[in-house]
C-alpha cells in the first residue's frame, strides 16, 4: 500500500480517510456501512476504554451487560425515544434460514420462522434497561442504581465515514436510577464533566462544556449536556453527552418506588455515553499532512527504538543497549517496542512510526553506544535531539509529559483563536463560509429559528455553554431579544 497521504488542504475528507487506512486503525467490511477496526485501532480504543472504565469506577459505578435486542413493544414505550430512533432501526423478523428448493447453493429467509414480536438490534439501551430496573426497584433503598455498559449499538446510517458515522459501533453507555430529580441532574452534570476531564487530560482535546438546544436534544431527554471539540478543518464534532432524562422512562416503564415515608413516586434518571467516535476526533483535531500524532497517555505505542547496525558485529552491541533501554522504560510505565525487523531498512521504519503516530522515536546506532548518546525524535514537532544514555529513560519519561502538554495547548489555541463573535446576520455567514470555528451568536430561543438557521447555512447549535455570560442583545435572524450568546457551528 502506499504510503502517500492526501493533503489536508487538498481534501480534507480524503486525508481523513487516509490517515485511518495508512495508519492501520481501521479497515472497510464486507458489510456495508460497517468498519473492521484492526488492532491498532482497537489497542487505541482499549486504553481509552481502560482510562474511562476506571474513572466510572471510581464515581461508584459498575459495569453489567444487557441484551443486543430489544423486544420491539418495550422499544415503543417510550414514545419520544422511539420516534427519535425509528429511521436507524435495525430489525429481526425471522430466526432460521433454508436452503432454497429451487436451488441448493442459496440461502432464503424461512417464512415459517417468523420471530412472534419482531426484535430492534439496540441502537441504545433505556428501553432494556428500564423494563429490567422495574424488578429491580422497590423501595428508597434500592437506589440510586449505577450502572455502565460496554457493548456495541446498530444504527442504520446511510452515509457512513469510518469512526466518525458506521452503522455498527462500540461505545458505552451509562444508565442511573436516582429517588429524587437533584440527585439525578447532579450525576448528568458529573458525568459530562468526566468526559471533559478525559477528553482535555487523555486525549489533548479541548472541549467546550454546554447544554443542548430543545432541537438537538436526545429523544426523551428532559436536558442533553455535551462536550463540543473543535476539528482542523473548523467544522465542530459532539465527543460525549450526558442526559438527563427526568421520569419519562420510569413513567413509560411503571418504575415506582417507596420513599422515606412510603409514598410511591417514579424514578429519575440519566443516560450517558461515548463511542469509537472519539477515535475520529482524536485524528483530525491532532494529525498532520504526514500521518497519525498520537496523545502520550493514550497512544498504543508510547515509544520505539529502531536500530542502526552497520554490519553483523554491531548487532549484539545494539540490541544489548537497546534492551537495557527497554527494561528501564517499562519500570517507569512507558510501552515501547525494539524493531528488529531485519526485512525493512531504518528508513522505511521511521516513515512507518511517523505514520501511526507513535510519540517518541529513539533511533540507536553503534557509534551512539560509543559516544554515550543517542538520537531522540518527537512525533508532534518532529524535533530531534541528541541526548545523552545516561538518564535516557528519565528523559523519554518527561518528554512524553511534555509531548501530552503541547498537543493539548496547540488544540487550545486552534479552538480559541476559531471562536468568533458575530452580531449581524452577515457577519454570521461570512464567518462560517471563510473561516468556520464556532460562531458565538445571539438566538431568539424557538425552534423554528434555529431550523430556519440551519436550512439557511447547514450551522446549528453545538450548545449553551456551562456558565454562559449573560448579555443583552438581538437575534442575528430575527432581531428579537436575547439574553445571551450561543454556540453555532457546522459539524460532524
Amino acid at each position: 500500500m502506499s504510503k502517500e497521504i492526501t493533503s489536508r488542504e487538498k481534501d480534507y475528507s480524503q486525508w481523513y480517510n487516509d490517515l485511518i487506512l495508512k495508519g492501520e486503525l481501521a479497515d472497510y467490511s464486507a458489510v456495508r456501512g460497517c468498519m473492521v477496526i484492526k488492532p491498532y485501532g482497537f489497542s487505541l480504543w482499549e486504553n481509552m476504554r481502560d482510562v474511562l472504565d476506571k474513572m466510572f469506577k471510581d464515581t461508584g459505578h459498575q459495569n453489567a451487560y444487557f441484551p443486543l435486542f430489544v423486544p420491539k413493544s418495550l422499544f415503543e414505550a417510550e414514545e419520544k425515544n422511539a420516534e427519535g430512533f425509528a429511521k436507524e432501526c435495525a430489525v429481526v423478523t425471522h430466526y432460521r434460514l433454508k436452503t432454497d428448493p429451487e436451488n441448493k447453493s442459496k440461502l432464503i429467509v424461512d417464512p415459517e420462522a417468523r420471530l412472534e414480536e419482531e426484535l430492534i438490534v439496540r441502537p441504545t439501551s433505556e428501553a432494556i434497561i428500564w423494563n429490567t430496573y422495574k424488578g429491580w426497584i422497590q423501595s428508597y433503598r434500592d437506589l440510586p442504581i449505577l450502572v455502565n455498559q460496554w457493548a456495541n449499538v446498530v444504527r442504520w446510517e446511510m452515509r457512513t465515514r469510518l469512526f466518525l458515522r458506521t452503522a455498527e459501533f462500540l461505545w458505552q453507555e451509562g444508565h442511573t436510577a436516582h429517588a429524587t430529580k437533584a440527585e439525578a441532574i447532579e450525576e448528568t452534570e458529573r458525568m459530562l464533566h468526566v468526559y471533559a476531564t478525559f477528553a482535555e487530560e487523555y486525549m489533548a482535546l479541548p472541549v467546550v462544556r454546554g447544554v443542548k438546544s430543545a432541537n438537538e436534544r436526545f429523544a426523551g431527554a428532559e436536558d442533553t449536556y455535551c462536550i463540543e471539540a473543535m476539528m482542523q478543518d473548523g467544522k465542530a464534532l459532539q465527543a460525549g453527552t450526558s442526559h438527563f432524562l427526568g421520569q419519562n422512562f420510569a413513567k413509560a416503564f411503571d418504575v415506582k418506588f417507596a420513599d422515606k415515608d412510603n409514598k410511591l413516586d417514579y424514578v429519575w434518571a440519566t443516560s450517558w455515553g461515548v463511542s469509537t467516535r472519539l477515535i475520529g476526533a482524536l485524528v483530525m483535531a491532532h494529525s498532520d499532512d504526514d500521518g497519525l500524532v498520537m496523545p502520550p497517555r493514550i497512544a498504543p505505542l508510547q515509544a520505539v527504538i529502531v536500530p542502526v547496525y552497520k554490519g553483523e558485529e554491531s548487532k549484539p552491541v545494539i540490541d544489548a543497549k537497546a534492551a537495557e533501554i527497554m527494561m528501564e522504560l517499562k519500570a517507569l510505565g512507558v510501552s515501547v517496542k525494539y524493531d528488529r525487523d531485519d526485512s525493512k531498512r531504518p528508513g522505511w521504519k521511521f516513515a512507518e512510526y511517523e505514520m501511526k503516530g507513535v510519540p517518541v522515536r529513539i533511533a540507536l546506532g553503534q557509534r551512539d553506544i560509543e559516544n554515550n548518546q543517542v538520537e531522540v525524535a518527537r512525533r508532534d514537532t518532529k524535533e530531534k535531539n541528541t541526548v545523552s544514555l545516561e538518564g535516557i529513560s528519565t528523559y523519554v519519561k518527561e518528554l512524553l509529559e511534555d509531548i501530552q502538554v503541547a498537543m493539548f495547548n496547540k488544540a487550545k489555541n486552534f479552538r480559541d483563536a476559531h471562536i468568533t463573535k458575530a452580531d449581524t446576520w452577515d457577519e454570521f455567514v461570512k464567518v462560517l463560509d471563510e473561516k468556520g470555528g464556532f460562531v458565538a451568536a445571539h438566538w431568539d430561543g424557538t425552534p423554528e429559528t434555529e431550523e430556519e438557521i440551519k436550512g439557511k447555512t447547514k450551522a446549528t447549535i453545538r450548545c449553551i455553554p456551562l456558565g454562559n455570560e449573560q448579555e443583552d442583545g438581538k437575534c442575528i435572524l430575527t432581531g428579537k431579544p436575547s439574553k445571551e450568546r450561543v454556540l453555532f457551528a457546522r459539524a460532524y
